[in-house]
């Protein structure tokens, strides 16, 4: 049986600086990956640069790259600057994500147009470059969310600019798969992390946590694991949205 792991493999991470995207970096890293940890804009660069240097005084290869992804030409940018780095890619992981839980009758066009290019379109282009760029028996995974699959009022243009992403998914997958490029994405329940508690009151924090085992959240500890399988032992696993949430909600 051929043998599946990260060892000197190159990974893009986009959103890889901070939260579970950070976390990805890391204990990719610790296998042996070399990452490329992609963040938005100046608020994020030192938490990018703290998760990159943890690599590095690890004994592991990081570097960090900047750009705006809704915009397609700074995508092609983040591949380019990978492949120039390290001379090829293996292995590429979008996080990238933007949340706004609002009703759709207060719902502004900017905010649609925000929400949509962030979780839509970034991923649709982030998923294009990478089946241009990647080696061949590459892996393309997409965070999404569990709310794909909730019946729940507020996050229209949230779970709405996701749900594109499954169709990505699967559309892509049939298309480089003559390559032997997997194309998956991770739907993980409610998570904690800032990226969660901003939009959500203590009332109903806990209502989200009731509707998983042990009454918690998803911790991002608890997703990395399946998208470092995705990349590695379950690369026959492909076209498919895989939701880890702990019961959250199904389908």
């Amino acid at each position: 049986m051929s043998k599946h792991d990260v060892q000197g493999k190159v990974v893009v991470v986009a959103g890889g600086g901070k939260n579970l995207g950070g976390l990805i970096s890391q204990e990719f890293a610790k296998e042996g990956a070399k990452i490329v940890a992609h963040y938005h804009s100046d608020s994020s660069k030192a938490e990018a640069e703290a998760t990159v240097d943890a690599i590095i005084a690890a004994g592991g290869a990081a570097v960090t790259f900047q750009g705006d992804l809704s915009k397609p030409d700074n995508v092609t940018a983040l591949f380019d600057f990978a492949k120039s780095t390290y001379g090829g890619i293996d292995i590429a992981v979008n996080t990238v994500g933007k949340v706004l839980r609002k009703p759709i009758a207060e719902t502004t066009e900017a905010e649609y147009d925000s929400m949509f290019d962030i979780n839509s379109k970034t991923a649709y282009f982030f998923i294009k470059e990478a089946g241009k760029q990647l080696n061949n028996n590459g892996k393309i995974i997409t965070i999404v969310t569990s709310l794909l699959a909730a019946f729940t009022d507020g996050y229209s243009t949230y779970a709405g600019g996701k749900a594109p992403v499954e169709h990505f998914t699967r559309a892509a997958a049939k298309e480089f798969s003559g390559r032997g490029i997997s194309v998956t994405g991770v739907g993980p329940g409610p998570m904690d992390t800032p990226f969660f508690y901003g939009e959500e009151t203590p009332e109903r924090v806990a209502f989200h946590k009731s509707q998983a085992m042990g009454n918690q959240l998803t911790q991002i500890e608890d997703i990395v694991p399946i998208v470092k399988f995705l990349a590695t032992d379950g690369w026959w696993i492909t076209g498919q949205t895989i939701f880890a949430n702990g019961g959250y909600t199904t389908r």
